[in-house]
């Protein structure tokens, strides 16, 4: 099987664990092209290598695990709240629909908190579900000190994950009374929608005008949702509704179509508890104009790696 080849059957695969080590689409590209990079390399070295999948698997993992070291200290110093690079797409890619749960932003934010290593060896053991002898070939570890790193990761993910989660037709639900009630500023309604523990996460990255800090409570993120759409519908921005990481969402677009932000939602207890909205234009640069079936440029089935 040619390079080319390879990179079209495993480039879906690489792509899907380093995004979900990194949370950045930009990150997760230089990691699979410098993997497939290597694997090149060493096929034309004529190294013997019996299963390209492993193969590719090992270096994306191991690149992505170094690539985390140096992004969290880079995200230490970032300017208000650091959320992930958002997939927006008008539906999940059919290889992606078995793990869609963990490509929501509310996942990957709470990945966040895990150590590399903890991180890598969670999600190739519980996620992509590799045996544990393969993750500690993968990791470099044996496989009992895996088994510890994936049990630490565990305890955290169930400690912080939200327990109950609306299947997905109450989301869409959820979602599109949400937006109504969001464009017509209906106070009352939208904080009917809402956890009473819901929180606002807006990253602006130092770019773009945007609260440093999360919003808490239904009334305080019910009246500053009304607020931010008051003040974008007078600038001729609206709201195009979208799939988000796997979950209902919007673009905001302006008069031009083009993104200015990117919202996503996560349902607690047939609530929406977590509303996450990525207003860096760094982070907005793969969202294309809204009007095509893709609003995602580069992605896990772009022929490319690059936008």
């Amino acid at each position: 099987m040619s390079i080319s080849e390879l990179y079209g059957e495993l480039r879906p695969r690489a792509f899907s664990i380093a995004y979900q080590m990194l949370g950045s689409i930009s990150e997760t590209e230089d990691v699979v092209q410098e993997a497939f990079l290597r694997m090149h390399q060493a096929l034309q070295r004529d190294e013997r290598i019996d299963s390209p999948r492993a193969y590719i698997t090992t270096l994306v993992t191991r690149l992505a695990i170094d690539q985390f070291r140096s992004a969290r200290a880079r995200r230490e110093r970032y300017v208000g709240e650091w959320l992930p690079e958002p997939l927006a797409a008008e539906s999940t890619p059919a290889d992606q629909v078995e793990i869609v749960d963990s490509l929501s932003l509310a996942f990957l934010v709470l990945l966040e908190s895990l150590t590399p290593h903890q991180r890598a060896a969670f999600l190739l053991r519980d996620v992509f579900e590799y045996p544990y002898s393969e993750v500690a070939d993968i990791i470099g570890t044996d496989v009992d000190g895996t088994r510890h790193l994936v049990a630490r990761a565990r305890t955290h993910v169930r400690k912080h994950r939200s327990r109950y989660n609306a299947t997905p037709r109450q989301r869409d639900e959820l979602a599109r009374r949400f937006f109504a009630a969001t464009e017509r500023g209906d106070l009352s309604s939208l904080e009917e929608l809402l956890a009473r523990d819901v929180t606002l996460h807006v990253d602006g990255g130092g770019k773009v005008p945007a609260q440093l800090r999360p919003v808490n409570g239904r009334q305080r993120v019910a009246r500053a949702l009304v607020g931010a759409m008051s003040v974008l519908s007078r600038r001729g921005v609206h709201v195009h509704a979208t799939e988000v990481n796997g979950r209902p969402g919007a673009v905001t677009v302006d008069e031009d179509e083009r993104p200015t932000g990117v919202l996503g939602l996560d349902f607690h207890d047939g609530r929406i508890g977590a509303i996450y909205f990525i207003a860096n234009p760094d982070k907005l640069q793969r969202v294309g104009r809204v009007g095509g079936r893709d609003l995602l440029r580069a992605g896990p089935h772009s022929g490319e790696a690059g936008a």
